[in-house]
C-alpha cells in the first residue's frame, strides 16, 4: 500500500461479492481507482463478510471483517467510508463516521427514511465531503448535456418534463437530481403532486410503501418541472427554453435539439460508455479529489438534500390532495420505510 493511498472502510457489502465493475458494487469502483485501498468491512452477515474477504483477497490481501460498526471505526480509523447499508442506518452511521474522523464518505441512495434523519446527515457532512451515489452526476453524456444547456443551448430554460418515475423516494431521487442538474441546479421552492392509487396492488407490493406519482416542482428562477410515471420505460426528458427545445431519450443515450430558425431537430452527439459502470470509479475519484483539495463532489450534501426533500414533500402534498408544499417542508417527521435491502440485522 502506497503511503499516500487513502484507506477505505466498507459498511454493507452484500452487493460487492464479485470483482466485476457493476452498479452498487462499490468495491469494484474503489479497485478501479489506484489511490484507494479497502482495509476493513462491516456487515451483519457472517457468511457475507467471509465471501467479501475471499473475493477481494487477491486485490487487498487479508481484509479485517467486523460485525460491529463502531468497533471497525475505532480500530481501523479509515480515511474514507463507503456506506452501502439500508437507509434506516445512514444517519447513525454517518454521524459516527464523522465523529471518528473519517475524511470523506461515499453513500448509496436513498439517503434517509425521514427529513429529520436527513437534517442530521446534512449537519454531519457540513465539513466532510460526501459522494452521494446518484450516478447521473458523473455520466459523461449527462455532463455534456448539462454543459451545453448551461452554455445556452435552449436559451433561458422555462420548463422541463421528466418521464418514467418509478417511485417517489427510493429511486425517485435519481429523477429529481437529474432534473436539477440539467436545469443548472436551481433551488426548489415548492412541490405539488399526487401519488398513484395503489389500492389494487398486492398487499406485499413495494408500490404500497413508496408509490410512483405525478408532480410539479417550482424553482427559485421561476421555472417549473413536471415529473410523471408515464412515457417510455426508463428515464427521459423534454426541455423547453426561450430559444429552443431538447429531447433526451433512453437515459441520455439519444438526444435531439431544435432551435428557432431550424427546419428540423438535429441529433446531439453524446459520449457512450465503454465500461459497464463508468460512474462508479468516477464518483470514487471525485471523492478522493475532494478530500485532497478540500473541495466538494459533484453530488455532495446539498445535491443530496434537494433530491431527498422533494420526495418527502411529494408525500406531504399528496396527503393534502395535491396542495403546494413549500420547501423546506414543515413535516420533518414523516417516515417512508426503506425497501428490503439484504443486510439488515438479524
Amino acid at each position: 500500500m502506497a503511503t499516500d493511498t487513502l484507506r477505505v472502510a466498507v459498511a454493507g457489502c452484500h452487493r460487492m461479492l464479485l470483482r466485476d465493475l457493476a452498479h452498487h458494487n462499490f468495491a469494484s469502483a474503489f479497485d478501479a481507482v489506484t489511490d484507494t485501498d479497502i482495509v476493513a468491512v462491516f456487515d451483519h452477515g457472517a457468511q457475507t463478510r467471509r465471501e467479501f474477504a475471499e473475493c477481494w483477497r487477491p486485490v487487498w490481501g487479508a481484509i479485517p471483517t467486523f460485525d460491529d460498526y463502531g468497533q471497525m471505526l475505532d480500530e481501523v480509523e479509515p480515511d474514507l467510508l463507503c456506506i452501502a447499508t439500508r437507509q434506516t442506518l445512514h444517519a447513525d452511521q454517518i454521524e459516527a463516521a464523522v465523529a471518528a474522523g473519517v475524511r470523506g464518505i461515499l453513500c448509496d441512495k436513498p439517503l434517509a427514511t425521514s427529513l429529520t434523519e436527513m437534517d442530521r446527515i446534512v449537519a454531519a457532512c457540513a465539513a466532510v465531503p460526501l459522494a452521494f451515489a446518484l450516478d447521473r452526476r458523473w455520466y459523461a453524456a449527462y455532463c455534456q448535456l448539462r454543459q451545453q444547456l448551461a452554455a445556452g443551448l435552449v436559451g433561458e430554460m422555462a420548463s422541463l418534463t421528466a418521464y418514467g418515475l418509478p417511485n417517489a423516494i427510493n429511486h425517485g431521487c435519481h429523477w429529481y437530481d437529474a432534473v436539477l442538474g440539467l436545469m443548472g441546479d436551481p433551488e426548489p421552492q415548492w412541490v405539488s403532486g399526487l401519488l398513484n392509487d395503489v389500492a389494487a396492488e398486492p398487499s406485499d407490493s413495494r408500490a404500497r410503501m413508496d408509490p410512483s406519482a405525478r408532480l410539479q416542482i417550482g424553482m427559485d428562477n421561476g421555472a417549473v418541472v413536471f415529473v410523471t410515471a408515464g412515457g417510455p420505460k426508463g428515464i427521459g426528458f423534454d426541455i423547453a427554453g426561450s430559444a429552443g427545445r431538447v429531447a433526451i431519450y433512453a437515459d441520455a443515450t439519444v438526444a435531439w435539439h431544435w432551435n428557432e430558425g431550424s427546419d428540423a431537430a438535429q441529433p446531439i452527439p453524446l459520449s457512450s460508455a465503454a465500461e459497464p459502470w463508468p460512474s462508479g470509479p468516477a464518483m470514487v475519484a471525485d471523492l478522493v479529489n475532494a478530500v485532497r483539495t478540500g473541495g466538494r463532489t459533484a453530488c455532495d450534501i446539498e445535491q443530496a438534500r434537494r433530491a431527498t426533500e422533494i420526495g418527502f414533500a411529494l408525500h406531504n402534498s399528496s396527503a393534502a390532495e395535491g396542495a403546494r408544499v413549500s420547501l423546506p417542508a414543515a413535516d420533518r417527521a414523516l417516515r417512508i420505510e426503506s425497501f428490503p435491502w439484504g443486510n439488515e440485522p438479524a
